[in-house]
């Protein structure tokens, strides 16, 4: 007798539609796709009273549904709009993040640019008086040229500054012999063995030094951040494919059509959706990887002293500076790390498909027998496969034609490849855009002025001024130079921004 009630029990399970959670031997009504439909906003007059046979469907699996081929045609545009919603969400932070870190670093250097300017004037103006009152215009040039480069503008930085020192001798040199008979041809005699003669000593050299390499760091390195939240914007624009909306659909609201409006996808079939989704964006890795990297090496190696290489601009110490080491304990001590943003980000675009499945999406821990696998509600058997394009030839959910990458996200990675070398020659102090200066230091001469020397002409006359007044100089970082637990001076106001960006988050 049991046997025969077991049997009648199967054959009741195998004739009942595959449709619900429960089995029923007549047909169920609609009425709960009816009211979901509606409230998604579309009309419900198209929406059958019982369901039927699926063999009419495209997307979903071809048991009995509830849904139209227009109803499903329907929820899988609503599915591209919701998904391209999703990825604008997902996209606004990070965007925020990287915009916020651009103004914040570009805010950071105009600052030091103009602190160190007022320093310059009001040590000139007491110290040389009419001397630099009637030449500010030079230093002010200087500082614009500085300006220039670092936002990008098409000036040679060592050109720049080899002009500035060639103007300040020809002025110096005036206003100290200015009763003196001097022709033009020992005056340029003069401006070309301005290394030779050692009239600057060795500031020249060591400014140019300091110059190019915090410059030539702190440009690549904005255009690191600027280059990055591009292409943030860029790659999450590129239109989904047909085949990943019609997964996306399939996983989405497939469920409601078989009458299992409860069913939350399964973890790893949600992943996998979301992989052959976003393949193209994930190639985006190695890349960003390598750039995220090669910026946090030009904040550690580059920009360690950027504040004091400007802030030191000018000839005297200031009162400001006084201010500045005094306070830079304080200082210190609410430090964050703009590299510790840069760590957060770096697997951004293969760390994706998790975020997009996160548990409001796809059913969480625990729930992998009960969740919605594409075809019913049970576990999901494929394994989740690997990131990037190559990986997708087996995705199981998302048809992918490997042989044809999309080529906008291509052109992104070869930003991410041109700016990384950027980055990586600034480590090294080059500016990739003016690389090939003139290795003649000392000038040729103009055949008037002959060996290191200038034969012609008075000798040179020290100019008379006031006596410069002497201020106290502390070495440069020596205690924060001393101890690998304090952050350098260089980001201090730049990382203290950056802490509060990160408490607000």
């Amino acid at each position: 007798m049991d046997f025969f009630i077991l049997a009648a029990l199967v054959l009741c399970s195998l004739t009942a539609p595959a449709f619900g959670d429960k089995g029923s031997s007549k047909a169920r009504t609609c009425s709960d796709i009816q009211r979901f439909y509606g409230g998604k906003g579309f009309s419900q007059d198209g929406v059958p009273q019982f369901e039927m046979s699926g063999e009419h469907l495209r997307i979903c699996p071809q048991g009995y549904t509830c849904c139209t081929i227009e109803m499903e045609d329907n929820l899988a545009t609503l599915s591209r709009r919701e998904m391209e919603g999703l990825l604008r969400e997902a996209k606004r932070p990070l965007q925020s993040s990287l915009s916020y870190s651009y103004n914040t670093f570009n805010g950071y250097m105009d600052d030091l640019m103009n602190r160190s300017m007022v320093t310059l004037q009001d040590t000139f103006t007491s110290t040389w008086g009419f001397l630099y009152t009637r030449n500010s215009q030079l230093f002010q040039d200087l500082y614009q040229d500085l300006k220039d480069y670092y936002r990008s503008a098409s000036v040679n930085l060592e050109e720049v500054l080899n002009e500035f020192w060639t103007k300040l001798l020809e002025k110096l040199f005036y206003q100290a012999n200015k009763q003196s008979s001097i022709d033009e041809d020992y005056q340029e005699c003069v401006s070309k063995k301005i290394e030779t003669l050692r009239l600057f000593g060795e500031a020249p050299h060591k400014m140019t030094i300091q110059v190019t390499r915090t410059f030539v760091a702190a440009r690549a390195f904005l255009q690191g951040l600027q280059t990055s939240r591009e292409v943030v914007g860029k790659v999450l624009q590129v239109p989904l494919s047909q085949k990943c909306v019609g997964a996306i659909m399939r996983m989405t609201y497939c469920p409601h059509c078989r009458g299992m409006p409860t069913a939350k996808p399964c973890a790893n079939y949600c992943s996998n959706v979301m992989k052959g989704c976003l393949a193209n964006q994930a190639d985006l890795h190695t890349e960003w990887s390598h750039l995220a990297d090669t910026m946090i090496e030009v904040g550690e190696r580059r920009l360690d002293d950027v504040e004091s290489v400007i802030l030191y601009l000018p000839n005297q110490i200031s009162e400001a500076m006084f201010s500045m080491m005094d306070n830079m304990e304080t200082i210190n001590s609410k430090v964050s790390d703009i590299n510790m943003k840069l760590r957060e980000i770096r697997p951004y675009w293969v760390s994706l498909p998790k975020v997009l499945c996160s548990d409001r999406v796809a059913s969480g821990t625990g729930a992998e027998d009960k969740c919605w696998n594409g075809m019913n509600r049970a576990r999901y058997l494929p394994e989740v496969i690997g990131d990037g394009l190559a990986s997708q030839i087996n995705n199981p959910e998302v048809e992918i034609d490997i042989t044809k990458p999309d080529m906008k996200i291509r052109q992104q990675i070869m930003q991410l490849k041109i700016m990384t070398h950027r980055l990586k020659n600034a480590l090294n102090g080059k500016d990739v855009d003016f690389q090939d200066t003139s290795d003649d230091v000392s000038g040729s001469g103009s055949g008037m002025c002959a060996d290191d020397i200038c034969s012609r002409g008075p000798r040179v006359v020290a100019p008379v001024t006031e006596p410069p007044r002497v201020y106290a100089y502390p070495p440069r970082n020596k205690e924060v130079r001393g101890s690998a637990s304090q952050s350098l001076p260089s980001f201090s106001i730049l990382l203290l921004s950056l802490l509060i960006l990160l408490l607000r988050r």
